[in-house]
């Protein structure tokens, strides 16, 4: 089992360069950046966590900038968007975006999407809340097509665009895979018809995480990877990804200085090790 680091990068903590290179001299494999364009003052959709909505919500840096400087740094470590609010985004520019970033990379790149929870901000981008599953449907599979065409058109309910050259493609092929995140129904059904992984988060347990290897491989995908989103130090919890086949775990990071976050990745690298 692989592990990697889910993490806010803000203002105030560790720069991207310098954490990216901290993982890989530790044996971390990957690096897991979240995205919040905004959060609305308003704050009518309470936070999923319960209680305040920690203030790394709000200074998140953007995650195709901050793993750009990370790629610099590093030679070998894998680039995740976790996750990306797609629905939140334009679809044509995000395309560049990740397909820039995997050319850049030399292949690195892999994208992790959602449809996200905060109701405001999701309409601030001009997105309806009731209808962001079908969106993003149509948005990966609007993305796929401009990446692997040369002349990429596509025609929905929700993204319609006509005949387009858009380069660079990805260095990946046929594209950087796609992780869907989340845990619904609606999410797994997603999954298995337009995604690559399964993002699933740490209060997914073992057992539903092989429940969904086991739907999967009845559906004719028994060998999709699924990467966990911000574990926590369970060695219990971590024994059980390991026993339900998780590719890769990844551990919640905190936002702190530099000198702080060295100490704690030490402290992580050294419980991964009895996994590895």
């Amino acid at each position: 089992m692989k592990f990697g680091i889910s993490t806010f990068i803000t203002d105030e903590g560790i720069r991207p360069g310098a954490l990216g290179r901290a993982l890989e001299e530790r044996g971390f494999d990957s690096l897991l950046l979240a995205e919040h364009s905004h959060i609305p003052v308003s704050r009518e959709s309470p936070y999923p966590g319960g209680g305040e909505l920690p203030r790394v919500y709000y200074r998140t840096l953007d995650p195709f900038i901050a793993l750009t400087a990370a790629a610099a740094e590093t030679r070998d470590l894998l680039l995740f968007t976790g996750v990306a609010l797609l629905v939140q985004r334009d679809v044509i520019h995000t395309a560049k975006e990740v397909a820039s970033l995997d050319l850049l990379s030399g292949g690195r790149v892999a994208f992790g999407v959602g449809v996200g929870w905060n109701r405001e901000e999701m309409r601030n981008h001009g997105t309806e809340p009731r209808t962001r599953g079908a969106l993003i449907d149509e948005q990966i599979q609007a993305l796929k097509a401009i990446w692997t065409q040369d002349e990429a058109e596509f025609h929905g309910k929700h993204v319609d665009f006509d005949p387009i050259w858009q380069w660079p493609k990805p260095v990946q092929r046929p594209h950087p895979p796609i992780y869907v995140g989340g845990e619904s129904e609606a999410a797994l059904t997603r999954l298995l018809n337009h995604a690559d992984g399964w993002m699933p988060r740490s209060h997914t347990p073992p057992a539903e995480i092989k429940r969904v290897r086991a739907w999967l491989a009845e559906q004719g995908r028994p060998d999709v990877p699924f990467t966990v989103f911000g574990a926590g130090r369970s060695e219990e919890a971590l024994a059980g990804y390991a026993e339900a086949g998780v590719e890769r775990v990844t551990f919640m990071l905190g936002t702190r200085p530099e000198s702080e976050t060295l100490t704690k990745l030490d402290e992580l690298a050294a419980l991964a090790e009895g996994y590895r």
